[in-house]
């Protein structure tokens, strides 16, 4: 046993040891890409891990607390191209930091609080595009040393404290920034003197966002003369009048794009008038966006009249309940109305529109017809509008109309084959409600779509012309639909061009042999979440060019033939979750999973389902010495189970016949209890009882009957108390023939069982009686009976006074046959009638 000293001095020195590791010597970086992409967010890295392989292109270090970067921390990188160090508590960045990192082109230093910043710090990024220094706790542009990033075009110094918006001299050296992030800082004041190197050296691509930033004022002609690519003032401005005066300083811009508005959670003025967007006339705008207006004062269209000819026109979020047309003069080529709270579709008359985006406008429910003739884009999706007819040019106002985005709606009514739109070439109504599109071929018209998305519009094909017409067609997504009986038929012809098509979640359970027969150049084909149970080679045999299969989330189990030889080796098949069946019977199909598994995804993961016994055991691990069993033994199992199941089933089918055979041996020598059994239906009860019996029982001779109601014993089964107490105890059969009888299956088996009896016992008899004529078609269902009533004769019913006297002396010399003969008992049964006859 070790002593407590020299354990204690054994463990100290290991703890100390294991106490002084850098934690980057055991905590991982996932490894994303292998050599080029590792993530390694939040290890509790100090010091850049040496670990990491000098050929990595992205590394992720954020949210450790490396604190300092030093000189040269990255030199061991040389084929960076993106960095993150996001909150890392950076406070200092020493000179020649980023050294070596000649490939870098995005560095993010987002978050962290940076104290020093060495006027060489960003030395050696000459390729650097993409600077972001968001949350940095920067003061001021002039401090901050990226005058030689000479390949800058995007930087985001946006949530720091810059309070001036005075952009150094340097940045007449960086002629490639497209994009300057201003936002959140603290700017208040924009003065002539703040934007001299853009009056002097314009950045003509320059994209200036300075939302929410505080601003007061803007110098009159601070930005005359300079042009700029798009400016966002969002959210600047704390009252009316100081928008107004700050759109005043902007007099003589020229700019491409002008953002003006609020944000959603960031209102600062919710209401703009006429006199504000007045002062828009003193700008050069091709593209005007106004977002999160609350209110818009005065007539809205006429708010607009300096925008009349800027190319574009945005409206988003705003309050436009009482627009109704918009028509007037407008020059407008693209008009984007988003979430605009329209009481109706308004009436749009342009002539030089030729994109109309109309978006997300809830609580309209009709469309009203376009008068826009140079029309080629239009968009109308997730408005929940219905139109009980469609699609023509002259609901649209256009025969020039290229894409047509009619997806998220309500119900829309097919009733003309796109009549006057044949330049469509892109065509979007997913998640509408299509009807009547079974009627007649709906695309027709289009011969120039490529692109065509009918997924989940509740359509259920059934006509096979459905797409007739579609020649150019390149891509078609109809997932969520459905077919007629589940199978998918050759409803593609003359597709010749189609590379893509989606048929996942519609229910497929089979593929004709034909469906893809005119589908020789596509490459895609989705399968996935169908009920496919067999993954049918010859079906997608006549595509050709297919580069990848879906057929993932189905019920395949194996092929639908034994060998599979057609699928091209190029192709990628997806299987993943499937019902395989590692049974003998699909030896072959889970055999060819093992030598083609480079053609299946996930391959390793292709699990069994059944049998039970092998269920979530992996596919490609089924053995095929298993199913190497002796014929011999095979031969003779099946020959065994043969013989036992005829056994069980002439058993089973004659076990009444060989319960009475039984019975037969055992009562054959004993007397009868009973002259007859009678056997009859249920609904012919009352004659039994009021004329049989009282006739038999109580006539000369007087015979002993066989009744079920009366005799038989309870707590038997009824098929055991018919032959036990009927036919064992019996010495005739009475057989009283109905239409009730002929349709009683109970009837029928008593009948059946009492020819068995007949055939066992030499001196038994059956006597019949036809109580009712019965149909002869009705009587011909049962031959047997049929052809015995034919042979035999029988008694016939008459319910007249020479009929029943016939009858009754017929059917009592019947009875008498074989009855042994007692003469006391004859006389007894002499005098009680004489007896009777004398009280009558």
């Amino acid at each position: 046993m070790i002593p407590p000293r020299s354990l204690a001095g054994t463990l100290i020195p290991a703890m100390a040891f294991f106490s002084c590791l850098r934690p980057e010597s055991w905590e991982p970086c996932v490894e994303v890409e292998p050599n080029i992409t590792y993530q390694c967010m939040e290890l509790n890295f100090s010091n850049i891990p040496n670990s990491i392989p000098s050929s990595v292109k992205n590394l992720d270090l954020s949210f450790n607390p490396l604190k300092c970067i030093g000189s040269h921390s990255f030199f061991n990188f040389p084929e960076l191209e993106v960095l993150d160090l996001s909150r890392c508590e950076i406070q200092t960045i020493e000179d020649d930091a980023y050294e070596g990192l000649h490939k870098l082109s995005t560095l993010i230093l987002t978050g962290n609080p940076i104290q020093s910043l060495g006027p060489g710090a960003f030395h050696g990024l000459s390729s650097l595009k993409t600077l972001v220094a968001v949350e940095t706790k920067l003061a001021s542009l002039g401090n901050f040393p990226i005058e030689h990033l000479t390949t800058l075009e995007n930087l985001n110094v946006a949530h720091n404290l810059i309070h001036s918006f005075t952009l150094p001299e340097y940045f007449s050296n960086l002629p490639n920034l497209k994009r300057l992030d201003l936002s959140s800082n603290k700017i208040q004041n924009i003065s002539h003197k703040d934007l001299q190197v853009l009056h002097k050296l314009p950045l003509l691509n320059l994209s200036l966002d300075l939302s929410l930033n505080p601003i007061d004022f803007i110098q009159p002609d601070a930005f005359k003369e300079i042009r700029l690519h798009e400016l966002k003032l969002r959210s600047n401005f704390h009252s009316k009048n100081v928008m107004k005066t700050c759109i005043q300083g902007l007099a003589g811009l020229k700019i491409h794009r002008l953002v003006l508005g609020e944000f959603k959670n960031e209102r600062n003025v919710d209401m703009v008038d006429k006199s504000v967007l007045e002062e828009l006339c003193n700008l050069t705008i091709e593209e005007f966006r106004l977002v999160f207006i609350d209110y818009l004062s005065g007539d809205v269209i006429d708010l607009l009249n300096c925008l009349a000819n800027v190319s574009a026109m945005s409206l988003m979020s705003l309050n436009m309940k009482s627009v109704k047309e918009i028509s007037r003069g407008f020059n407008w080529q693209s008009l984007e109305l988003v979430k605009c709270q329209f009481k109706q579709f308004p009436k749009v008359m342009l002539p030089s529109l030729k994109r109309f985006t109309f978006i997300a406008n809830k609580g309209l429910t009709s469309f009203e017809e376009l008068e826009v003739p140079s029309l080629e884009h239009l968009d109308l999706s997730r408005n929940n509008l219905n139109f009980k007819s469609c699609c023509s040019h002259t609901q649209f106002g256009t025969n020039r109309l290229k894409y047509l985005d009619m997806s998220f709606n309500g119900v829309i009514t097919m009733t003309v084959n796109f009549m006057g739109l044949e330049q469509l070439e892109y065509l979007d109504f997913q998640y509408s409600t299509l009807k009547k599109t079974n009627e007649f071929s709906v695309f027709l018209s289009l011969s120039k779509l490529r692109y065509l998305d009918i997924s989940y519009t509740q359509i259920h094909v059934a006509f096979f012309g459905i797409f007739q017409g579609l020649v150019s067609l390149q891509l078609l997504k109809m997932s969520g639909n459905s077919f007629e009986d589940n199978l998918l038929p050759d409803i593609f012809t003359g597709m010749n061009n189609l590379t893509y098509l989606d048929l996942s979640e519609c229910q497929l359970e089979r593929v004709s042999e034909k469906a893809f027969d005119t589908l020789p150049k596509l490459k895609f084909l989705n399968m996935s979440h169908n009920n496919l149970f067999l993954l049918d080679e010859f079906a997608y045999k006549p595509l050709y060019s297919l580069q990848i299969l879906d057929c993932s989330f189905n019920s395949i189990k194996s092929s639908r033939v034994q060998e599979l030889q057609h699928f091209p080796s190029n192709l990628t098949i997806n299987l993943t979750q499937n019902a395989f069946a590692c049974t003998c019977e699909h030896q072959s199909f889970l055999q060819w999973m093992k030598d083609q598994r480079r053609l299946l995804v996930e391959a390793e993961k292709l699990v069994c389902a059944t049998p039970s016994d092998l269920q979530g055991m992996p596919a490609l691990s089924f053995r095929n010495d298993t199913c190497e069993i002796s014929k011999t033994i095979i031969s003779v199992s099946v020959l065994s189970v043969l013989v036992v199941s005829i056994t069980v089933f002439l058993v089973y089918k004659f076990y009444f016949h060989l319960m009475l055979l039984a019975g037969c041996r055992k009562y054959g020598r004993g007397e009868s209890t009973y002259d007859a059994f009678v056997i009859y239906s249920s609904q012919d009860e009352d004659w039994v009882r009021n004329e049989l019996v009282k006739n038999l029982e109580e006539g000369v001779p007087r015979f002993q009957l066989c009744l079920h109601y009366r005799d038989f014993i309870p707590g038997v089964a009824i098929a055991a108390n018919i032959i036990q107490e009927g036919f064992h105890k019996s010495r005739k059969v009475i057989v009283v023939v109905s239409q009730h009888f002929v349709q009683s299956r109970w009837c029928i088996f008593e009948y059946e069982i009492a020819q068995t009896w007949q055939f066992l016992g030499s001196h038994a008899g059956i006597i019949f009686i036809v109580l009712q004529k019965v149909e002869k078609s009705l009587l011909r269902q049962q031959v047997e009976l049929y052809r015995l009533l034919s042979r035999n004769t029988y008694l016939e019913w008459e319910d007249s006074v020479l009929g029943r006297h016939i009858f009754w002396r017929r059917l009592r010399k019947a009875l008498m046959n074989g009855k042994p003969w007692s003469p006391e008992a004859t006389a007894d049964e002499g005098n009680n009638q004489q007896e009777a006859t004398m009280c009558t």
